[in-house]
């Protein structure tokens, strides 16, 4: 998996194993998530590959409207916009002067960005789930029931209701993770804002489901 094509920073921590039932640990983060109508933050990216070692960094913001709609912008050292609208997903590449357009489909909601974007229900028909909790963090593992993902496992912490880190890891051992910084939950944020405007000239790519 390439920097371009992922989502997310930062390793996280060994936690305390006080691992909830799977059940419950759905139940708990679809309780958390519910809520959350809205979420912009600053993201720090990061890399790592099996044993730990830093393979690319990035930064930039992203801009979430529940249900289906997103925006994520790296901003440094590889400019990059993914934006869905509720229908379909787009991912833009200044550098290439490219943008693919995809459905937002099952497949595609599959990716941790725009399964943030989902319904709770979602993770409780599509993942196992556990959590376990170390302070004030509390951290929800989870693993896809079904092979046709982009990664083995997705890891979300919380800090109160905050969501702090995301974490995930593929087929390969590679993790790629994110700290979120200047959160705000539940404010206001413009339709605008999940309307992707491409430049003229740029080639344009659709796949269809």
């Amino acid at each position: 998996m390439t920097m371009k094509r992922s989502l997310a920073a930062l390793a996280l921590v060994a936690l305390t194993p006080l691992t909830a039932m799977a059940n419950e640990g759905a139940e708990r983060l679809a309780r958390m998530l519910e809520p959350l109508d809205t979420y912009v933050a600053d993201f720090d990216q990061q890399i790592l590959d099996g044993s730990g070692q830093r393979l690319q960094e990035a930064s930039g913001r992203m801009w979430l409207s529940r249900p289906g709609r997103f925006r994520w912008e790296v901003n440094a050292p590889y400019e990059q916009v993914v934006v869905s609208d509720g229908d379909e997903v787009t991912l833009y590449d200044p550098d290439l002067q490219q943008a693919t357009v995809q459905p937002l489909d099952d497949r595609v909601t599959h990716t941790p960005a725009l399964l943030l974007s989902g319904s709770a229900d979602q993770l409780t028909d599509s993942y196992e789930v556990s959590s376990s909790q170390q302070g004030a963090a509390e951290t929800f593992e989870l693993v896809p029931k079904s092979p046709d993902t982009l990664f083995e496992e997705l890891k979300l912490t919380f800090y109160g209701e905050r969501l702090g880190f995301l974490q995930m890891t593929d087929s390969t051992g590679q993790r790629t993770a994110i700290e979120f910084d200047d959160v705000e939950q539940n404010v206001s944020v413009e339709d605008s804002r999940f309307d992707m405007e491409l430049p003229e000239g740029t080639d344009v790519i659709r796949e269809s489901r």
